[in-house]
């Protein structure tokens, strides 16, 4: 109201409530009225509003909300399934009632690599916008800023999208509840202070939190890999706590990076002595290689790359920018092996991942964490060595140019075990990120050649037959109860120390036809948590040798959803009649082969059952019909007995 003096009518406490939702800019409020829109109106757009003022609130127009909408429509990138929906679902719901001025709403989503965060937080993104709900996308990390604008921008302006894109430390000044909704991918990668040299705000969970009436934050805590990342599950819910925000917590847990493999995951931890697991030897699921030198590493990349344009390199941070300022320079040199490439920062930086030519050059851990590839060659450097049975971290031979470890040599000046530590961690952290952006495989060259050899005696498979061999999941069973099957146990135990066991066929017939069963007792069982959907049954015969021995007790998650592509699974059919137990039930991996139709629904053409033993022979069903296919549990490991 350009020509409204000042009067205490208007803007009277007695409005407070309105003047709250609709904000009034009176004859002196010219710079307020200014601050407003440069908020919400991050680019000119030459004369398209970017927002319509409707029923006195902000909210997106609905020619954005329609074209973001049928952008997603039949991307795949973009497709949710299992516990992805259920966050989801979970967010929409708080995210309403907080639009609806139903509270302060703050919801915390743990998930590892692959999991599929970043595919919830952009559905969310869209459909929270379609709904009128005033809604930010929300990352540290510039690559998937990026990357998500280019792929979504289609036939908007890229200032529209630009627009819903924003950095986390663009909430420094920002009113409460400004925003019904704020989305936070890679929320461990937070910091605390924001701007360019660490000066503005308090911190930035604070600011995100108090910004939104809904905050929804992704995090994996073992992908922080700088000194100033605070995104930790704790200081979350202590921030959300003292701003008077509801916590609610939810997690993605099915893997679809690194061939679905947990198993893979579980191996690199062990590894990388990030944590201790079972999986001493890695399987054959994914299709992880150590390449004895930097030039065969790029040729297997490039040759990858000509099948779909996602094959890339990566190297940790232990090689000076050079070519920042000599565009003639070369920055990864290692002359023995005739080798020489740039850094990608300085020509296509955060859009690398998407750009052919990029291949030619090597990324790094600020370019690509966040992001994907089905293929990923990862050059280690000095910062990691095996020494004596240790993988031993060296922040000194990271490259000075890496603002990563920024202040390590402040804090080992403070407290140098305290500094070790969290560096240990950070470069841990960093190669075990690097090392899950492949969803197909992922090729590694060492610097160090004594981590190559530990790295080689990790994949071999020299074991004995008559020995169990662990993988990630296997569960032990205490010593002292070896093999000890209990008739019946109190029913306070079941499903919570105590498995039911089962034979294969008894199992199929209860879990996948619904008939009834007997158990044939109940075994203990340490170190897992159970519940309801699990049971055991002995596997015999070799044809999934060597992750699964002959007369093997395994246990299985019944009820199983979503993509099985790539697991092993126990599944029953009229037509099989498996070699080794002669009945129409198996235990192998499943892959199979699908059809779309006109109406965008899908059919299975073949369901192929393979052996982990190359010296048995696939089992192949052609056009599966409902109801004669089941698969009727998923594999989750051996049992020690």
């Amino acid at each position: 109201m350009h020509n409204y003096e000042p009067d205490n009518v208007i803007t009277n406490n007695f409005y407070g409530d309105y003047l709250q939702k609709a904000p009034v800019f009176l004859k002196p409020d010219v710079l307020k009225l200014r601050e407003f829109i440069k908020k919400y109106v991050k680019h000119g757009d030459l004369g398209a509003a970017m927002y319509r003022i409707e029923h006195g609130r902000i909210r997106p127009s609905k020619s954005l909300a329609d074209k973001l909408a049928s952008l997603l429509q039949g991307n795949q990138e973009f497709i949710m399934i299992d516990d992805q929906k259920v966050v989801y679902e979970t967010a929409l719901e708080l995210a309403k009632k907080a639009s609806a001025g139903g509270g302060k709403y703050v919801l915390i989503v743990e998930g590892g690599p692959g999991t599929g965060k970043s595919v919830v937080a952009v559905n969310l993104l869209v459909t929270l916008i379609g709904k009128e709900i005033n809604a930010r996308y929300v990352t540290k990390n510039a690559a998937p800023r990026a990357v998500y604008e280019s792929k979504l921008s289609g036939v908007l302006t890229k200032t529209r999208i630009t627009n819903l894109f924003n950095g986390s430390g663009a909430y420094t000044e920002c009113p409460v509840n400004s925003f019904d909704a704020l989305i936070v991918d890679e929320a461990h990668r937070l910091n605390e202070r924001s701007g360019m040299f660490q000066n503005k705000g308090e911190n930035q969970i604070k600011e995100i939190i108090q910004a939104a009436r809904f905050s929804v934050f992704f995090i994996d805590e073992d992908q922080r890999v700088t000194l100033k990342d605070i995104g930790e599950k704790e200081e979350l819910v202590r921030w959300a706590k003292r701003l008077g925000a509801s916590v609610h917590n939810r997690g993605l847990s099915s893997q679809f990076r690194c061939n679905g493999s947990d198993g893979y995951l579980a191996w690199l931890d062990d590894t990388l002595q990030i944590r201790k697991t079972v999986n001493i030897f890695l399987d054959d699921v994914y299709d992880f290689k150590v390449i004895g030198s930097p030039s065969e590493l790029r040729d297997l990349i490039y040759e990858k790359n000509k099948i779909s344009n996602k094959a890339r390199l990566v190297a940790g941070y232990c090689w000076d920018w050079v070519s920042k300022s000599d565009v003639n320079a070369k920055d990864i040199v290692i002359p023995e092996y005739d080798f020489s490439m740039r850094w990608n920062l300085s020509s296509d930086g955060n859009l690398w991942i998407l750009k052919s030519e990029s291949v030619t050059e090597v990324g790094c851990i600020h370019t690509c964490q966040g992001l994907e590839m089905d293929y990923v060659g990862v050059i280690i450097g000095e910062d990691l060595v095996y020494r004596d049975g240790v993988i031993i971290t060296d922040p000194k031979k990271r490259a000075k140019t890496d603002s990563s470890v920024k202040g390590y040599k402040k804090l080992l000046e403070k407290d140098s075990e305290q500094a070790k530590v969290r560096m240990d961690a950070i470069i841990k952290n960093t190669y075990r990120t690097l090392m899950t952006r492949g969803m197909k495989g992922c090729y590694v060259y060492c610097v160090d050649k004594e981590l190559e050899a530990f790295f080689r005696s990790r994949i071999k498979e020299i074991v004995p037959r008559n020995k169990t061999l662990y993988f990630s999941n296997v569960i032990p069973v205490a010593e002292e109860e070896r093999f000890k099957l209990e008739e019946s146990v109190d029913k306070k135990v079941q499903y919570k120390e105590y498995l039911p066991v089962y034979t294969l066929e008894a199992a199929c017939g209860f879990f996948g036809r619904g008939t009834d069963a007997r158990e044939e007792g109940w075994l203990k069982v340490n170190g897992f948590q159970l519940n309801k959907n699990m049971f055991i049954a002995k596997v015999v015969g070799k044809s999934m040798e060597p992750s699964i021995p002959d007369g093997s007790y395994c246990i299985f998650r019944s009820n199983v959803v979503g993509s099985r592509n790539n697991k092993i699974v126990l599944v029953q059919h009229n037509s099989i009649n498996d070699v080794e137990n002669g009945g129409r039930y198996t235990v192998k991996k499943y892959t199979s082969k699908k059809k779309q139709h006109e109406d965008e629904t899908w059919e299975h053409e073949e369901i192929i059952l393979l052996p982990l033993n190359k010296e048995y022979e696939p089992i192949s069903i052609k056009n599966p019909e409902e109801g004669e296919f089941i698969v009727v549990a998923e594999w989750v490991g051996v049992v020690k007995i």
